[in-house]
């Protein structure tokens, strides 16, 4: 088990680094200037160049790469001007000026706010993830009840229902649904629903005090969590109507076994891997699709603090993001295989 997840982390990690030489290499070879967006319209030719050279854009794109993948490295080979910009947890010379240093991840500072990326995730991720996690946890409630409904219910009216509420939920993007549950909910039926259009996790009361206000999750989970809701009643349908025909399903009705045990016990555990594979899958998917149903109800999470740094190219917040979401594919992958061998014993890592 041990060996497994390690040698799985070291996959990660190398997806990680090629994902990070792939999307640097679109970046930096831009024609967008990074320095000239800092400045705006009015910038000389001058304070350009020199905020080109203070923010290493002046290099060439391999120096660049390598200076960046040694800020995020957990282990860099640096002298003691950078270890004040890292704040090593442990620094041990090797000779002259040069140093091993145990550091965090260092994502660097906004070009437009100068605030440390990491400071930006750990106000911003937060935020996206509650609205992850509640919309996949709506789609896998209401996605594996339909399926498993379906497959019970085989070539009747209800079996007919919930597939066309599937198909129908996969077909609509997520950014089409929040743009219709905006217009019908909030607007034309705001007086009624109480909900706004736009509005995020928290807002300040009139004393000044940041307050959470739930109900402004509402639609944003709503227009996430009906897509997979689709996906995850069609495998569950189609995972449960392949168990119910297998040999030890009917030895199990034979002994006189109660019907929940025999759907239940028996047939949805046994049918939970390819929706363990779905849900998690979606998870990992939804922080990154998070990004257009959060620019539709103004919800201020990552993905509209991802929508403003494209906006302004502010290249690591660019980054930190990108390396956020990766860095969630792979744990959760990890999960993914782990959660397998629990939910079937027929399952082995290795």
């Amino acid at each position: 088990m041990v060996q497994y997840i390690f040698k799985r982390l070291l996959y990660g990690i190398g997806v990680m680094i090629a994902i990070v030489l792939i999307i640097t290499s679109i970046i930096y070879n831009s024609s967008v200037d990074p320095a000239e967006m800092t400045f705006g319209q009015r910038a000389d030719v001058g304070s350009i160049e020199a905020k080109k050279k203070e923010l290493g854009l002046d290099q060439p794109l391999h120096i660049q790469q390598l200076r960046y993948l040694r800020d995020i490295s957990p282990i860099s080979f640096s002298d003691k001007d950078l270890n004040g910009k890292y704040n090593p947890i442990l620094s041990i010379p090797i000779g002259g000026e040069q140093s091993i240093v145990l550091k965090k991840p260092y994502l660097r500072a906004s070009y437009q706010t100068g605030d440390p990326v990491s400071n930006i995730l750990s106000k911003k991720v937060p935020r996206t993830a509650i609205l992850a996690f509640l919309s996949i946890a709506l789609a896998a409630l209401i996605g594996i009840i339909l399926g498993v409904t379906a497959a019970l219910y085989h070539h009747t009216w209800i079996d007919n229902i919930a597939v066309v509420v599937s198909v129908l939920g996969y077909s609509l993007p997520s950014y089409v649904t929040a743009m219709i549950l905006a217009l019908g909910l909030a607007y034309a039926l705001g007086d009624w629903t109480g909900l706004s259009i736009t509005g995020g996790l928290t807002t300040l009361n009139d004393s000044g005090d940041e307050v959470i206000v739930w109900k402004n999750l509402i639609l944003p989970v709503l227009a996430l969590g009906i897509r997979p809701v689709g996906i995850v009643t069609q495998l569950t349908r189609s995972a449960m109507l392949d168990v119910l025909n297998q040999d030890y399903i009917r030895t199990a009705k034979a002994k006189g076994l109660s019907t929940f045990k025999v759907n239940f016990k028996h047939g949805l555990r046994n049918a939970m891997n390819p929706v363990t594979t779905s849900i998690t899958g979606w998870f990992a998917s939804l922080i990154a699709g998070a990004f257009f149903v959060e620019n539709v109800f103004s919800y201020d999470g990552l993905g509209l603090e991802t929508i403003r740094a494209l906006e302004t190219y502010d290249i690591p917040v660019i980054l930190g993001v990108v390396l956020f979401v990766a860095g969630v594919f792979v744990i959760i992958n990890i999960l993914s295989d782990l959660l397998y061998a629990f939910l079937d014993p027929r399952v082995r890592l290795g």
